[in-house]
């Protein structure tokens, strides 16, 4: 990164998460000032360089771009409803983890007041940010992203959801949603194998592999659940509900808690009883939706 994309940059809120972005703001040269309401949490980064604000009104005052990562929503407007007038022409972006509904209405506030907005969600843990290979998900002002590229970029791969405010708490809900399903997944079958003394990492080195396939048969699916239409030519809820017997029955045979693959089933039996078997797996989205 050159000198030139180089911002100065405040960051309010140093808990794990916070003093993770502080840090990797730091280690790519922007001049970084920080703020927390426990001013000793800051003291780590000033070691390395981070200017300490005494107020949130310093601290906004500091810089251009200014990063919010707290606790709650509620927390972001109590500390930022009594500088609204000293953000006023600059660009918050708002890392805390809320719903979409909180995230609009930050939006609107914002507008309000003149601030440029962005929501935001870190699709990692601490130890990941400033590693490009890790998502952060903004929404509600393209230009903005656009604008502040290059410096949000150090945190990780910026991808824009585009300008509604609440998408990326959407996504993020969304995505920790399918995280704890595959681990839920993994966890059975891991302890499947293991009752036959198969490690789990021998396991799962096949188990990511077979999660490549996976991923292209929710590409194909995602096709169908957008147009409607869950034609069977891969393999149909009939089949797969035959399939998953083989699965509970080497389960229950070993022990295994066989609740979430029974949900599986549940699910299954019911497509079929709407007359619903010969489609694909995809199908089983309108169960959802009821």
């Amino acid at each position: 990164m050159s000198n030139t994309d180089k911002q100065n940059v405040t960051v309010i809120g140093l808990g794990q998460m916070g003093s993770a972005l502080a840090g990797a703001f730091l280690a790519t040269g922007h001049r970084t000032t920080v703020w927390n309401r426990t001013p000793g949490k800051a003291d780590a980064l000033v070691a390395r360089g981070a200017l300490r604000a005494a107020t949130v009104t310093e601290a906004v005052a500091a810089s251009e771009l200014v990063v919010v990562c707290v606790l709650d929503y509620p927390a972001v407007r109590e500390l930022l409803a009594p500088v609204a007038e000293s953000l006023r022409g600059r660009t918050l972006v708002n890392l805390t983890t809320g719903s979409p509904e909180q995230a609009r209405e930050e939006a609107e506030w914002a507008a309000e007041h003149g601030i440029g907005y962005l929501d935001g969600a870190v699709m990692t843990t601490p130890p990941g940010v400033g590693d490009s290979a890790n998502m952060i998900l903004y929404a509600g002002g393209p230009e903005l992203l656009a604008e502040h590229h290059a410096a949000l970029a150090v945190l990780g791969d910026p991808l824009d959801l585009g300008a509604d405010a609440g998408s990326a708490s959407l996504y993020d809900a969304g995505l920790l949603g399918l995280m704890w399903s595959v681990f839920g997944g993994w966890l059975h079958a891991t302890a499947l194998a293991g009752a036959d003394g198969v490690t789990a990492r021998d396991f799962t080195a096949v188990a990511t592999r077979w999660l490549r396939t996976v991923s292209w048969f929710m590409t194909g699916y995602a096709e169908q659940i957008d147009a409607g239409e869950y034609p069977g030519e891969d393999a149909t809820i009939d089949v797969q509900t035959v399939a998953i017997g083989h699965l509970l029955h080497a389960a229950e045979a070993r022990g295994i808690d066989n609740r979430l693959p029974e949900l599986h089933l549940e699910l299954m039996r019911a497509a079929v009883g709407a007359g619903h078997g010969g489609d694909s797996y995809a199908r089983i989205i309108e169960n959802f939706r009821k």
